[in-house]
C-alpha cells in the first residue's frame, strides 16, 4: 500500500456536484467517461491525492443503484498499491471478500479491483495500480 489514491463520492448530477467543490476552492483536473462502469467521473487532485465525484451515466448502473439505496455521498476510497494481483492474493488469503477475482480498467486508465464492504466493516475499498507502476 502506497497512500490513499483516491476518495470517491456518488453524485446525481455531476456538473451541478462540479460547481459545488469548485466553491471550496478547488480545481477540477478533467472529467472522463468510463463506459463499461457505466460511470462518468471528475477528478479534483489534493496533494497527493484526489477527490472523484462519480456520476451514474445509467438509471441501473451500480452508482444509481447506490444513490438510490443510500443517497449521494461518500461511496469508497482507494489505496493505490504497486501490485494489484498480490494485493487482491494477499486480502483474499486474509479472508476478505473480493467484488473483483482479477483487476479490471477504471477512471485514469489504472488497473482497480474493489473488496467488498461487508468484509471491511461497511467499507467499499478499492485498490489501484496506475500504469507508471506496472511492472
Amino acid at each position: 500500500m502506497k497512500k490513499i489514491d483516491h476518495i470517491g463520492i456518488a453524485v446525481k448530477d455531476l456538473e451541478e456536484s462540479i460547481k459545488i467543490y469548485k466553491n471550496l476552492g478547488l480545481k477540477v483536473d478533467h472529467v472522463e467517461e468510463v463506459k463499461d462502469q457505466k460511470v462518468k467521473v471528475a477528478f479534483f487532485p489534493i496533494g497527493e491525492s484526489h477527490i472523484r465525484l462519480i456520476q451514474s451515466t445509467d438509471p441501473e448502473g451500480i452508482i444509481a443503484q447506490f444513490i438510490e439505496k443510500n443517497g449521494e455521498g461518500f461511496h469508497h476510497i482507494a489505496l493505490l498499491v504497486e501490485n494489484i494481483e498480490n494485493a487482491l492474493e494477499n486480502a483474499k488469503r486474509a479472508g476478505l471478500q473480493l467484488i473483483d477475482e482479477s483487476p479490471r480498467i477504471g477512471a485514469g486508465g489504472a488497473k482497480i479491483a474493489f473488496l467488498h464492504p461487508k468484509s471491511l466493516k461497511g467499507l467499499l475499498l478499492e485498490f489501484c495500480q496506475r500504469s507508471a507502476l506496472v511492472k
